[in-house]
């Protein structure tokens, strides 16, 4: 089994992030990518450097004027503004937008397009994103060149950010990139995301598609970060009625009610006969990480890589969270060994 893995990741430093009204350091670091580079060496996989990103994976995922807003909006703000000390924020949000008219200030862009204050942007962010996402590009298309599965090493993650936004800690979706490349070959992919956090901006990507059923299990967000969105009752619209699923799990969820909960969903996921599988593989659900979402042990995501084998399909494992610098590479090696099991 091959990973993929790039190095402009190291550009991209977090030092402030904003949450619960004060700032904070990120918890996504760059040394998190080598520590998790480290476990898959160690379990045998082996390892390809992505050297040369394309912005053309992103078609089908996110909007034009998204993708060049990312590209653009550090430099038109230094133009504006002056250099940012600690990264570009929102601090305005379209709440009683009326109309559809794009902002020209730099200002109204970010605001409209970022919707949390947990994914600054920097000089080197879009560089950074935009290598995430060809990482997944490049091995989605090893699976479809005909590797039973691959590793996609992202930094940063991706799952928050949708078709026209981004947010925690999130600009680029990497696993939405996975899936829409393996569409154009497989007539249906089942994405599966495992991170503690609702994966809020692949819903909103392919809510009103049948050709991805989206699988999502994370803590409640009644009481949790995104909070608007990850509810039960949410299944999709339009064409893509019963093709999204999310299961709201409590804050006490140990392995046993976790590994339950994650059987009755993949069996409803192989029921829309998929023929590929993408994984949005977060580890922050462990008991230790610091998001402190649910009660996940280091041993069950060996059983968790087992199931995911199970289903015997064409596979990409797209990292997302998982902040615990000592936990998450362990994760990583109980899942990878469970999978290649």
């Amino acid at each position: 089994m091959r990973y993929f893995v790039g190095c402009k990741h190291e550009l991209h430093h977090l030092e402030v992030v904003f949450s619960l009204s004060q700032p904070r350091s990120s918890n996504d670091v760059a040394a998190r990518a080598d520590l998790l580079a480290a476990a898959a060496d160690s379990c045998g996989l082996h390892r390809v450097e992505v050297a040369k990103t394309r912005e053309s994976c992103l078609d089908g995922v996110h909007s034009a004027r998204y993708v060049r807003f990312l590209r653009t909006i550090y430099a038109d703000w230094v133009a504006a503004y002056g250099p940012p000390p600690d990264g570009i924020f929102p601090n305005v949000f379209p709440t009683m937008r009326i109309g559809d008219r794009y902002p020209e200030d730099p200002v109204g862009r970010v605001g409209l397009h970022m919707h949390d204050q947990l994914a600054p942007i920097h000089e080197h962010t879009f560089a950074a994103a935009l290598e995430a996402a060809t990482i997944a590009d490049t091995a989605a298309k090893a699976v479809l060149q005909g590797d039973r599965a691959a590793y996609a090493l992202c930094r940063p993650p991706g799952h928050h950010a949708g078709r026209d936004c981004g947010g925690g800690a999130t600009y680029l979706n990497n696993a939405a990139v996975a899936a829409q490349t393996l569409l154009s070959k497989a007539k249906r992919v089942l994405l599966v995301d495992i991170d503690v956090h609702h994966g809020n901006g692949t819903q909103d990507i392919f809510y009103e598609r049948d050709d991805v059923h989206f699988i999502s299990l994370h803590r409640d967000p009644a009481h949790y970060h995104p909070y608007f969105w990850g509810h039960a009752e949410e299944r999709g619209a339009g064409p893509g009625t019963g093709f999204n699923r999310n299961v709201p799990l409590p804050g006490e969820t140990d392995d046993i009610a976790y590994m339950a909960a994650l059987d009755t969903a993949l069996q409803e996921g192989m029921l829309k006969s998929p023929d590929a599988l993408v994984v949005s593989m977060g580890f922050d659900a462990h008991v230790d990480d610091p998001s402190k979402g649910l009660r996940l042990t280091t041993d069950v995501y060996g059983r968790i890589g087992q199931h995911f084998a199970a289903l015997n399909l064409p596979t990409v494992l797209v990292q997302e969270g998982g902040y615990n610098l000592e936990m998450a590479p362990r994760c990583l090696s109980a899942f990878l060994t469970g999978f290649q099991s």
